[in-house]
């Protein structure tokens, strides 16, 4: 398990994820113009950082499913008055995570793993939620097909920790089958009442 863990997992993700960026080509191409007049000016493509590998920084590569509006005061506008029906329809499909191979390819993610949240989380987990990242975060993960956006956050920890301690090819054979039936299904793509996902406050 730790010679996959360590090495075989990470050839892998980046040759999957070559080929990957090489087949998919026209369909990226496609939805980036269209998402480009979409979000009305505010581009195609979504940048941010998040923690990585041992709560390394790095910039995540997300198409964008959000325009910019703001309102009389300068504030964006709630996501679900931003979220656009573009973009509802690449984010149910979850097209929009597809320009995170690029993050794969140079080593930042890996195909399988825990999603990489947001930068001012980490001064907020627990110490054991903190052991998400003792491996590279993930375009999908074992939390993602088990639920996606509809767990609370203390449940999608615990799977994300379980997946540190379960970590092997049958497991991530496993998520990639789980996460494909996700996507057809279009199940837990957002938590109720909310356009995304609620913000993570902490444990207390």
């Amino acid at each position: 398990m730790r010679l996959y863990k360590d090495h075989i997992k990470r050839i892998l993700g980046f040759s999957i994820s070559l080929l990957a960026l090489i087949c998919l080509s026209p369909l990226l191409l496609v939805v980036t113009v269209w998402l480009h007049f979409a979000n009305k000016g505010a581009g195609a493509f979504f940048l941010q950082e998040r923690p990585g590998k041992d709560a390394k920084i790095f910039k995540i590569i997300k198409f964008k499913t959000m325009t910019d509006e703001r309102d009389a005061d300068g504030n964006l506008l709630p996501d679900a008055q931003r979220l656009t029906r573009v973009g509802r329809i690449v984010r149910s499909t979850s097209i929009d995570e597809l320009p995170q191979l690029i993050n794969v390819l140079k080593g930042d993610m890996a195909i399988i793993g825990p999603r990489p949240l947001l930068k001012e989380y980490l001064e907020r987990y627990s110490p054991e939620q903190a052991r998400r990242h003792e491996v590279r975060p993930g375009i999908t993960g074992w939390a993602q097909c088990h639920g996606r956006n509809s767990l609370s956050w203390s449940e999608k920890f615990k799977l994300d920790v379980w997946y540190v301690d379960h970590c092997s090819f049958i497991t991530d054979v496993k998520v990639i089958l789980y996460t494909i039936n996700k996507v057809i299904s279009r199940d837990g793509i957002s938590q109720d009442g909310q356009a995304t996902m609620e913000v993570f406050k902490g444990n207390n």
